[in-house]
């Protein structure tokens, strides 16, 4: 979705390494870490600031290769997952912000503009995500009812 409103070429990410085993220096086994995500979840975090955590505070390289499973895998196994997915929610705030500031800011169109795209991101991830079945299907997109999620 990033290069759709932009004149991005190409994408700019860091590559996994291709070794697909775990390594030997890892000091967590599998089950330390799945109880240490459930912790981290319960407190409040999201997959990816579980996902920083883990790698920057207990050296854990890969949770997909030490246990299997995603980190969102586990927390749906442990029925820890939100009622959103984490992208839809970062949009659902983004849109708040955005409306927070153009009611103090009528004049300012780039911002105005940045507010269609991000809301056309979120209908269309919306989308999506009914497809899949992780939104219910009649769920919409009501700015005024997002206050209260973001």
């Amino acid at each position: 979705m990033a290069k759709m409103h932009s004149r991005g070429r190409g994408h700019s990410r860091s590559n996994k390494p291709l070794n697909a085993q775990v390594p030997t220096w890892t000091r967590l086994a599998a089950k330390e870490v799945e109880m240490l995500i459930a912790k981290l979840a319960k407190e409040g975090k999201t997959t990816s600031q579980i996902g920083i955590t883990l790698r920057d505070s207990y050296g854990v390289p890969s949770v997909k290769l030490l246990c299997g499973k995603r980190i969102q895998e586990i927390l749906a196994d442990k029925k820890l997952t939100g009622d959103y997915p984490e992208d839809l929610l970062a949009l659902m705030k983004r849109s708040v912000q955005l409306r927070k500031h153009l009611e103090g800011n009528k004049q300012d169109m780039p911002a105005l503009r940045g507010l269609q795209l991000t809301e056309s991101k979120i209908k269309r991830l919306a989308k999506y995500y009914k497809g899949t079945g992780k939104l219910a299907p009649d769920w919409k997109y009501k700015p005024e009812e997002v206050k209260m999620y973001a």
